[in-house]
């Protein structure tokens, strides 16, 4: 029997994560799908402990059910943010998506609703950016 995999995507918004993890046949854990889910926002600071409790329900409530791969679909551009899903019940796998920021800004729509924030994110994101390994 395979042993469970948390396969963990790794990039700016807008790099191509949300793409190729639609493109395979695991189930996916996406905290964006979540913070609309809750509040109907793409990101509300206050919110955000509760959006990543939800998240590890998720991710954990999927290989409950059997499922032996699970893809987070997120930015985790943090040695901290990775470390998170360290756990004796999975092995953790990394998809590292190395779209440069600049490319990452150029792809957000131009009056979009947050693309300031988005534009924020990939800026900052850029800035504390640690390599996988």
């Amino acid at each position: 029997m395979d042993e469970d995999k948390l396969i963990i995507l790794v990039g700016f918004p807008r790099s191509g994560k949300s793409t190729w993890a639609k493109k395979k046949m695991h189930p996916i854990v996406n905290p964006d799908a979540v913070r609309l889910a809750v509040h109907g926002q793409p990101y509300i600071q206050e919110s955000e402990q509760l959006v990543w409790a939800i998240v590890h329900y998720m991710v954990k409530a999927l290989f409950g059910a059997g499922h032996n791969r699970v893809v987070l679909d997120a930015t985790n551009t943090t040695r901290k943010r990775r470390d998170m899903w360290k756990s004796a019940n999975w092995r953790r796998e990394f998809i590292v998506f190395d779209t440069p920021a600049s490319v990452c800004l150029k792809r957000v729509p131009v009056g979009s609703p947050n693309s300031e924030g988005l534009r924020g994110a990939i800026e900052r994101m850029d800035e504390q950016y640690e390599p996988v390994g």
